[in-house]
């Protein structure tokens, strides 16, 4: 039985959240039906050595897919590729291959419902997120499964684009929300739109319901009965439409750095944004020493995002693996996209603010362009997935005026200029004009209604999806885990042992997550300068 048809349950949930001294508050759901042994296992044919064809998909073992280093958890991986339509309304059409590897778990004998990895981005490649997977421990106790969402690096054809990513690279020494900078910015989507446009790629055809279609088939094709799936950052935007749009055959669902497809877009980025700031100001705060040494910290943060608008402030700084000095401008814009991503080292943020406030730059813009100018930021992400996204299923359902009163509802004290561009979106509506992809139908930004047990993660300090988009979500989802782990970043199971025990324990038995570690999780022992 569907569980899209299971009878719908009394919602009694509670929700985790922990401070440093306990977990304050609990939740509780309600049973699971027992999953049905998988097929393979049962006759002891590893997954993804059998080739299948699923309607108009093929699964055919072969070669594990490419990555741009070596992955050592994928060493003894069962490998192949999913053929499938590139457009599923024409499926006589052009075929796609999507990457897919199998690792196995760790034990002799594996529990019959693997996880299937959803990855970050829109873009990103979850082939080659295996390592973080498979650190976390996903694969204790059951095969992790890793395919290369359509469009991605090792998938047959790869949307990325190196051209956008040496721009990004290039604009860290450019006023961040500049006309001039703007017109750059278009003309290196343009000739990414182009150039992938040219071979009769369909650029509409990469969103997320032909990705969530793909992975169902995948499932099918592999000869899975039931699967587990987990996803991080865009994948659990990816996971949400994949749990609504197909939800037979899935045990249970882990999201984690939450994105609902039913709130995303340039308001709900600027949410996020107050939500990670004010976690990490409030803890110095609280901090004797860090609150002494950096006091009113939010309201020095803000004072210099006005303040940079105004002036911004030009240096150069010498990064690893460019022995030439790059230039760096930092104005209010650019300051808030590098504290979007700060927050992962959150111990440093109270003293770079503090330095940038006394005219020293430096730590800052170090590593505002060591991101942008680091080998693992070119090449890698999938433009053309990013913007098939973004262009089909966001801006279209968000006006102009919606994505401006959001950022100012979270930052009132904001310029507007700064406030026009929301964090990690710059540009975004006049790039979906030279993108020029059809509007998904508008119910792609419906909320996922499921009673597919589901453990929703996010972190105290996630700047990217703000912590709130648990609860969020858990209205609708009527098993809903929901749980904030304190001080940590985008992505907790990245970055959190408890994150992990957490995760592993629900896949172990999604009644019952084991929660307890939160109770003895510590603050950031924040850096205190001279």
């Amino acid at each position: 039985m569907s569980l899209d048809h299971a009878p719908r349950r009394r919602r009694t949930a509670r929700r985790f959240h922990a401070t440093p001294a306990a977990v304050t508050t609990a939740i509780l759901v309600t049973g699971l039906l027992a999953a049905p042994a998988r097929a393979e296992h049962g006759t002891g044919t590893p997954t993804g050595t059998v080739a299948r064809t699923v309607g108009r998909a093929h699964f055919r073992p072969g070669p594990c897919p490419r990555t741009p280093e070596p992955v050592a958890a994928l060493e003894k991986a069962r490998c192949g590729t999913l053929t499938v339509p590139e457009n599923r309304a024409e499926p006589d059409g052009r075929q796609i291959a999507l990457g897919v590897a199998v690792v196995p778990a760790a034990t002799g004998k594996p529990k019959p419902d693997p996880v299937v990895w959803l990855a970050g981005g829109p873009g990103d490649d979850a082939v080659g997120e295996a390592k973080t997977a498979i650190d976390g421990g996903l694969n204790r106790d059951r095969d992790v499964i890793l395919m290369s969402q359509r469009g991605t690096y090792s998938a047959d054809p790869a949307l990325t684009c190196r051209n956008i990513d040496e721009f990004n690279a290039h604009a860290v020494g450019l006023v961040h929300d500049a006309p001039s900078t703007e017109r750059l910015h278009l003309e290196a989507t343009r000739t990414c739109r182009d150039r992938l446009a040219a071979p009769g790629i369909d650029l509409g055809a990469y969103n997320d319901t032909e990705s969530a279609a793909d992975y169902a088939d995948l499932r099918v094709a592999l000869g899975i009965d039931r699967w587990n799936v987990f996803g991080i950052s865009y994948g659990t935007h990816l996971a949400l439409v994949y749990m609504r749009q197909h939800p037979r055959g899935t045990r249970s669902v882990g999201i984690d750095g939450i994105l609902p497809p039913s709130e995303a877009g340039s308001a709900s980025t600027w949410s996020s944004a107050r939500q990670g700031f004010d976690g990490l100001f409030k803890t110095c705060a609280e901090q004797p020493a860090c609150n002494r040494r950096y006091p009113n910290l939010a309201a020095t943060f803000e004072r210099l995002v006005r303040d940079l608008e105004a002036h911004p402030v030009t240096t150069t700084v010498t990064v690893p693996g460019h022995p030439e000095p790059v230039k760096v401008v930092l104005d209010g814009g650019a300051l808030v996209n590098w504290m979007t991503s700060a927050t992962h080292v959150a111990a440093g943020v109270p003293r770079s603010l503090d330095e940038l406030a006394h005219g020293k730059p430096r730590r800052i813009a170090e590593q505002w362009a060591g991101g942008r100018l680091s080998p693992q930021a070119f090449g890698r992400v999938a433009h053309g997935l990013a913007y098939g996204v973004f262009c089909g299923e966001w801006v279209p359902y968000e006006s102009r005026a919606e994505a401006i009163r959001g950022g100012q509802d979270a930052f009132p004290s904001f310029p507007r200029s700064v406030l026009a561009q929301a964090p990690q979106l710059t540009f975004l509506r006049p790039d979906c004009e030279v993108w020029n992809v059809p509007a998904a139908p508008r119910s792609i930004r419906e909320a996922t209604r499921s009673d597919i047990p589901t453990l929703a993660l996010s972190g105290g300090f996630d700047s990217q999806t703000g912590a709130a988009a648990g609860p969020y979500v858990a209205r609708t989802l009527s098993r809903a885990t929901v749980v904030t782990v304190p001080y940590e970043p985008h992505v907790v199971f990245a970055t959190s042992r408890c994150a992990q025990e957490i995760t592993v324990s629900f896949f172990d038995d999604p009644t019952a997550a084991k929660t307890g570690c939160l109770g003895g999780l510590e603050p950031p022992r924040f850096e205190i300068g001279p």
